[in-house]
């Protein structure tokens, strides 16, 4: 795949690749240079029903489900090891499609999304088999729980992490059993198609199992909720298009799973290393433009060393290199799109209408031949209240708040008051007190002197209205399973009587 080819890419349905039934197309851009990168067919609602329908007979009739653990497990190791062969085409388009600088995606996304699929290849072979203890009361009896596929599973995919939210969606479906039917987002489709591209041209899974229909969320995230031949839907983005598709999915009672928005806060302790938590925290927040659900976007600090820590992040934050996303010594590209660097921009300027002190950044970026291009300086305000909509609106950007509090308890309840509970971070030397700390945090990830890293084995997941239900690990994969319980009677001789016949009194 050359840097110069034009990328052009259907619909995948029933193991085909196919046009849209109105025959549309949609342009997929670089937002470094404006180009147009390909162009990709944008389903419609009657391409939906064909793709579950082929989702649906692949289940209900075909090998999938019924495919041994082992040789499930053999086919998502081999889809890892796809990913692995085509490691620098992943990450070069991946850049180009979304902004992204080229040593994340080389050296984070890729390799990470390939092991993230090898994790779930292993625990494919996980027994559907739970033994429960036996019992003799009312009557001798075996027992165990069963786990089935659920069946079709509908998934929508973000922007920001194109290929990785693709494999922790499609990674845990196929390895329960269960058939697919995929929506990237239209920003940032073109690892997702190339994904598939490479597993069909290598006839890894029967025809139906995988399906793609790229196209606009709100018609194609919409009918695949609300699709009754759709038994789970899984989404990933902001917290109102997750409560429309809960909405949406409620009327066949699908089952979901909603990881949405966040507003993560990072926690530096009274004596956190001051030069671990600068870098730590403007990882947290900066890491890929800020475009994360999980970015440590409130920053809490004690009052005494607020100022001290200011000019520490500030000093930081201005040697931070903006550039070409494909120089691997850039730190951060463009946002994903035009319109996303307004977004950013209209927080920035209401956080100064609402009083907080802009310290470095907020404003467009002038990149060198980049002139056009999204950029958005790294930018920090303080003199920020916890109660202002910067504090507590998800922005998806590189934009900074920091908060100063007296005690570790205000920290807390600073760090809790939010609608959100997705991720929280904390900077301390004391480890037992940072997890303290942390298991008096409200939400569903706390990283101690750490950030971003969300582990394959480990769940992932919110409280609050950051979400519903855990991905990855085995939570993940138990949440693409229906739960049965099997009792086996064990009494070979029952005189005429029912079971239930044994407790009660002989009446005359």
């Amino acid at each position: 795949m050359s840097s110069t080819d034009l990328l052009n890419f259907g619909l995948y349905i029933d193991g085909r690749w196919c046009d849209s039934s109105d025959g549309k197309t949609f342009a997929v851009y670089e937002p470094a240079t404006g180009n147009v990168l390909g162009h990709v067919a944008s389903a419609t609602t009657a391409d939906v029903d064909r793709a579950v329908k082929a989702a649906r007979a692949a289940f209900d009739s075909g090998p999938w489900p019924h495919t041994p653990p082992a040789e499930r497990t053999q086919i998502l190791q081999a889809i890892a090891n796809l990913i692995d062969e085509h490691t620098s085409e992943f990450a070069e388009l991946e850049t180009r499609n979304l902004g992204a600088p080229l040593r994340k995606t080389l050296y984070v996304d890729v390799p990470w999304a390939a092991e993230h699929m090898r994790v779930f290849g292993d625990l494919a072979r996980t027994h559907p088999y739970e033994p429960l203890p036996w019992t003799d009361m009312p009557t001798v009896s075996w027992n165990f729980v069963w786990r089935d596929p659920i069946g079709v599973c509908g998934q929508i995919v973000p922007w920001n992490y194109p290929l990785l939210m693709t494999i922790w969606k499609i990674a845990p479906a196929l390895a329960a059993g269960n058939t697919v039917v995929l929506k990237p987002a239209s920003y940032t489709p073109l690892t997702a198609l190339y994904l598939v591209k490479l597993i069909d041209e290598a006839g890894l899974l029967p025809k139906g199992v995988l399906n793609i229909v790229p196209g606009p969320g709100g018609v194609i995230g919409s009918a695949l909720a609300e699709h009754p031949g759709v038994d789970k839907v899984s989404f990933t983005g902001s917290t109102d298009t997750g409560r429309e598709i809960m909405r949406l999915a409620s009327n066949t009672i699908k089952r979901v799973t909603l990881e949405l928005g966040g507003k993560s806060p990072s926690l530096v302790m009274p004596d956190a290393d001051l030069e671990l938590a600068t870098d730590g925290v403007l990882f947290g927040v900066f890491f890929n433009g800020g475009q994360s659900c999980e970015a440590g976007t409130r920053c809490l600090v004690p009052e005494s060393l607020h100022s001290e820590f200011i000019e520490r992040l500030v000093a930081r934050a201005r040697s931070l290199r903006l550039g070409d996303p494909l120089d691997l010594a850039t730190d951060q590209g463009p946002l994903v799109s035009e319109a996303q660097a307004r977004t950013v921009e209209e927080y920035i300027a209401l956080g100064k209408a609402e009083g907080a002190r802009l310290v470095t950044g907020g404003k467009r970026a002038n990149v060198p031949g980049f002139e056009k291009a999204p950029f958005i300086e790294p930018t920090i305000f303080t003199d920020v209240r916890n109660d202002m909509r910067l504090a507590q609106e998800e922005i998806f950007g590189p934009v900074l708040s920091v908060i100063p509090y007296r005690t570790v308890t205000d920290a807390i309840e600073l760090a809790n008051a939010s609608h959100y509970g997705l991720g929280a971070a904390v900077w301390s030397r004391d480890i037992q007190g940072a997890i303290e700390v942390a298991k008096r945090l409200r939400t569903g990830t706390i990283w101690i002197n750490d950030h971003h890293l969300v582990l394959p084995h480990a769940p992932f997941g919110g409280y609050k209205q950051s979400g519903i239900g855990r991905e990855h690990g085995l939570h993940g994969l138990m949440a693409y399973t229906e739960t049965k319980h099997i009792h086996v009677d064990l009494m070979q001789k029952r005189s005429g009587k029912l079971w239930w016949d044994a407790l009660l009194p002989d009446v005359e």
